[in-house]
Formats: structure tokens, C-alpha cells, sequence
């Protein structure tokens, strides 16, 4: 009986800590954006920040972006299920930090203004090329988006204690999810609308502090446990897992062997391929990471502040692996799946073992747990906040601006539709990510970079290295490789046809793997290729000068 009791006064602790945490972060954080509303008078300041953040700034921002819910819960949640394979996210998502480095940051950051479409409509018609890059923009930015949601519906269950019949403020599990997913959209749109650029990179930069910080105690806690014996966390989480030395091998969700199936097993494989093409080339594609390279002043800033962002996000995705063995190992695999199905909440519920361990009982742990939910919240506000802000800068300055005004519009206007913008996008997010609360976030995040990768970066690439690209080239790469991504995706196991699918009761799938990357991302390249030799279009003179400007900053704004 006194075990019962204390265990419901342990997770009233944690439901109101929690609710205290998160109201206080939340606080601060409309505080900084109604600070940063104030220093926000012209597009530049509401686009790019007024251009005055230092590369460290910066780079503290890019990883604030970039370690989202995805990388903290999913991957977290993906390694816990998995061992071995769930790793494969990890390096995939840090060495596509290279990518970006070594062939777009600093020419982007001397091309382009504002969005990526700057970069491709320097040298082409702009309304074609303008609006298939707002249309790709919008279409990768609501991928992303749904991640981050989905997070933070799994998230509450577990924070408010909310089980399979008990209920909160008179709300099941079911019910709390998909009213978090409203109230992080809701406040995703006064983020971006109020704060503009300046306020949602102070946001990121305390955000990137806090998970940090959280996830460096955690691993120190879980390796302490362990005496820092490496080779006995692993063991632990083998056997916890139920999958025995299986569990640290490949070929527990990619690349498994299916006896007696060859097609099968070829499948798989292919699927571990498209995966790490997806990952390494999604990054130099993700707009929201792109318009990061204008809040800076120089080249010099865009290089160092991707250096520190490589810095920040090696480190951390070094702790994401004590993080989903130890929750393999401390918490185990059946109950982090009885939690959420796809283990999405892994690393709060490691918190939760590790309080009681160190800190004395469930308070203890109700207390870590409530510590380390605001911060994942704190991500996921910071992520959702960065992707509508590069969506409703592309409606706003691609769009409005350029298709629709044709370049005859004041700074006031469009930063006026950049905010209407930011409202409507919000919306369709909320909508979307209520039908995939069963996928991984991780997974889901995977699926966007597939789709940055197929879209984005072919039209990139050509736009900054190709003398003969142009205007065609252009709007057949952005058009042909988002149209292909997101068709396979449509067609593929992910959305029908399988138990964890969005709609697992019906099956229309003919596409055989989960990430499209291995097809769309060719296809998106092929399409440019043929565009581009399909018309006599050609200008030399402004490719030289692209050149000039892409390397030197002359003449950048």
C-alpha cells in the first residue's frame, strides 16, 4: 500500500514539476521573442537577424536547430530497440555535416539573401525557379515538422503519468497527445511571428545549452552506474533487450537476412543503402539549416559557425549512443514499447531510471524525468520554431514578393504575409502530425532529409557548379526529385501496408522500401540534367558572376 502511494506521489511530483518547468522555459522564451520584436524593423532583421550573430552564436544556433526531437528522442529510442542499427542514425546525421561544409555554406552565404531560392534565381527567370523552391521549402518543412510534433504528443503521455485508462484534466493518453501537438503549434506560430529570425536564434542558442547540458548528465550518470566500463553497459543492454549479442551485430531493422527470401532480403539491404544516401546528402538540402548562413556577416562567420555546429553535434550524437544503451540496459525494451510503440520516449524514461538510482526513490526520479521532458520540449519548441521560419520566409520573399508582386513590394507587406504564412503552415502541421503519432521521429526526420536531398540539393549543386544549368534545369530538378520522394513515400510501406504504418488497417504499397533516397535522389540529378539540355537558355557572363560571388562575397548584400 505504501509503495502504491508513494509511486502516485512520484509522478504527481513529475506531472507538476514538469507543468512548472515547462510554463518557466516557456516564459523566458516569449520574453526573448517579445525583446527580439523590438530590435526587428526591417526584412533583413526579421529574415536573417540583421545579419549580426558571431559564428559561435551561430553555430550554437545550427546545432539548436539541427539536434531535434528527432535526434534526442528518436534516436535515442531508435538505438534502445535496436542496438547496433539504430546507430546507423547517428553517424548518418553527423557526417552529413561535411557535405554541407565543404560544398555549400560559404558559397551560399555569398550568393543568397535571405532563402535558397536567392542562390538559384541569381542567374534564371525568377518566377519558375521562385516558385518551385517555395513549393520544395514547404514540402520538406512540413516533413520535419511532423516529427517534432509527434515528439512532443509521445512526450506528454509519458510526462502527465497518463496510462491505458487513467486520464488527466479529463483527457486519455490519446486525447493529451493530439491537444500538445496543438499547443506546440500554436506556440511554433508566436515564436516566428513575433520574433522573427533574431528571437528564434536565441531561442535555438538557450535551447542547444539545456540539451546539452541534460544529455552530457545523463551519459555521465549512466556511464557512473557502470563504473565507465563500457563492454558491461553493452552486455546489459544485450540481454535487457531480449535479443541477446544479436542486439550489438547489423541486421536487426536493416539488412536482415530472410531465409528462403532473397527478394526480401535484397530489399532490406537496399533500404540500409537509401537510408545513409538520404542522411549524409539530406543536410546541404534542409532550408531551414540553409537561411542559417545568411544571419551571419561574413564567409568567415559561415565557415567557423559550421565548425562549432560540427563540434556541438559530434558530441552530442557521441551521447546519444550512452543514451539508448543505457536505456536498453536500465529500462529494457519492453517497457520503453509499452511507453510508446516507437520508442520515441526512451530517453526521458532512462532519466526517470536514473533519478530513482541516484537521487533517492520516485522523487528522485520524478524529478530528473520532469528535468529532462522540459528540455526535449525545449527542443521541439526551438526545431518547430526554425523549420515555420524558413517555410514562411520562402511563401513571403519566393512567392509574394518575387512570383506574385514581381519584386514590386515593401519590406512591410512581406514580412506581413511572411507572418500570415507562418499561421497557415502551423495549421497543416498540427492536422498532418495527428495521423502519425506510430511513427519514429527519428524515422520521420529521415524521410525529410530523403526528400531535401531529392529536391533541393540537385537544383543546389547545379546552380553553383554547372556553367550550362538554367532555368529549365532548374524547375525540372526541384519538381522531378520532390515529386518522386514524395510519391515512393506515399506508395511505400511507411503510410499503408504495415503494422507501424500512418494507416496500418489498409495496404495500397507497391514500393518496397522505406526511405525513397536511393531512387529520388538519382531522379532529382537526372531531371536537372535533361531540363537543362531540353533548353537553349544560357548565360555565361551571370554564371561567371555567380562564381565571383559565391567565392569572394562580392557584391553579397
Amino acid at each position: 500500500m505504501n509503495t502504491v502511494l508513494a509511486a502516485e506521489a512520484g509522478s504527481t511530483t513529475a506531472r507538476n514539476l514538469t507543468i512548472t518547468l515547462f510554463l518557466i522555459f516557456v516564459a523566458i522564451t516569449l520574453a526573448i521573442t517579445i525583446w527580439a520584436s523590438r530590435q526587428t524593423k526591417t526584412a533583413t532583421d526579421f529574415y536573417a537577424g540583421g545579419r549580426s550573430f558571431s559564428g559561435f552564436q551561430n553555430g550554437m544556433a545550427i546545432g539548436g536547430d539541427y539536434m531535434s526531437a528527432a535526434s534526442f528522442l528518436g534516436i535515442a529510442g531508435i538505438i534502445a530497440l535496436y542496438g547496433y542499427d539504430g546507430f546507423l542514425y547517428s553517424i548518418g546525421f553527423l557526417v552529413a555535416w561535411l557535405v554541407a561544409l565543404l560544398l555549400v555554406a560559404e558559397l551560399l552565404r555569398n550568393s543568397g539573401r535571405y532563402t535558397m531560392a536567392d542562390v538559384l534565381a541569381f542567374r534564371m527567370r525568377q518566377r519558375p525557379v521562385r516558385t518551385a523552391a517555395a513549393v520544395s521549402t514547404i514540402t520538406v518543412s512540413i516533413f520535419y515538422l511532423l516529427a517534432q510534433m509527434v515528439g512532443a504528443g509521445a512526450l506528454v503521455a509519458l510526462l502527465l503519468g497518463i496510462k491505458p485508462g487513467t486520464t488527466f484534466l479529463g483527457m486519455d493518453a490519446d486525447t493529451a497527445k493530439v491537444a500538445t501537438i496543438i499547443m506546440v503549434g500554436a506556440l511554433m506560430i508566436i515564436y516566428v511571428t513575433v520574433g522573427g529570425m533574431k528571437g528564434t536564434t536565441y531561442v535555438q542558442i538557450v535551447k542547444a545549452f539545456l540539451l546539452m547540458t541534460g544529455a552530457l548528465v545523463m551519459t555521465l550518470l549512466v556511464l557512473a552506474k557502470y563504473k565507465f566500463n563500457l563492454s558491461s553497459l553493452l552486455g546489459d543492454a544485450a540481454d535487457a533487450s531480449g535479443k541477446g549479442a544479436a542486439f550489438l551485430e547489423p541486421g536487426l531493422r536493416y539488412g536482415v537476412e530472410t531465409p528462403g527470401d532473397a527478394l526480401k532480403t535484397f530489399y532490406s539491404k537496399m533500404d540500409l543503402l537509401s537510408l545513409g544516401i538520404a542522411l549524409v546528402l539530406g543536410t546541404a538540402g534542409l532550408p531551414h539549416i540553409l537561411i542559417r548562413f545568411y544571419t551571419v556577416p561574413t564567409a568567415k562567420a559561415a565557415r567557423k559557425s559550421v565548425l562549432w555546429a560540427i563540434g556541438i553535434i559530434g558530441v552530442f550524437y557521441l551521447l546519444t549512443l550512452a543514451l539508448g544503451f543505457g536505456a536498453a540496459a536500465l529500462v529494457g525494451g519492453k517497457a520503453i514499447t509499452a511507453q510508446d510503440k516507437a520508442g520515441n520516449t526512451a530517453a526521458p524514461q532512462l532519466a526517470e531510471a536514473l533519478g530513482k538510482d541516484f537521487f533517492g526513490g520516485n522523487l528522485g526520479g520524478a524529478t530528473l524525468l520532469a528535468i529532462i521532458a522540459a528540455v526535449a520540449f525545449a527542443t521541439i519548441l526551438a526545431v518547430v520554431a526554425g523549420l515555420t521560419l524558413a517555410s514562411s520566409s520562402s511563401l513571403a520573399h519566393d512567392f509574394y514578393a518575387n512570383v506574385v508582386k514581381n519584386g514590386e513590394t515593401s519590406e512591410r507587406q512581406e514580412v506581413n504575409v511572411a507572418r500570415i504564412s507562418a499561421l497557415v503552415i502551423g495549421a497543416i502541421s498540427i492536422v498532418l502530425s495527428i495521423f502519425a503519432q506510430s511513427l519514429n521521429v527519428a524515422f520521420l526526420v529521415a524521410l525529410a532529409f530523403a526528400v531535401a536531398a531529392s529536391g533541393n540539393l540537385p537544383a543546389i549543386l547545379y546552380s553553383l557548379f554547372w556553367k550550362r544549368f538554367n532555368t529549365s534545369g532548374a524547375v525540372w530538378a526541384i519538381y522531378g526529385g520532390l515529386l518522386a520522394a514524395v510519391v515512393l513515400v506515399f506508395f511505400s510501406p511507411v503510410v499503408s501496408g504495415a503494422p507501424t504504418a500512418m494507416f496500418p488497417k489498409h495496404d495500397w504499397h507497391w514500393f518496397p522500401l522505406s526511405n525513397p533516397g536511393l531512387i529520388s535522389i538519382p531522379i532529382g540529378f537526372l531531371c536537372g540534367w535533361i531540363g537543362t539540355l531540353l533548353s537553349k537558355e544560357h548565360d555565361e557572363d551571370k554564371y561567371a558572376e555567380l562564381e565571383v560571388r559565391s567565392l569572394t562575397g562580392a557584391g553579397a548584400h
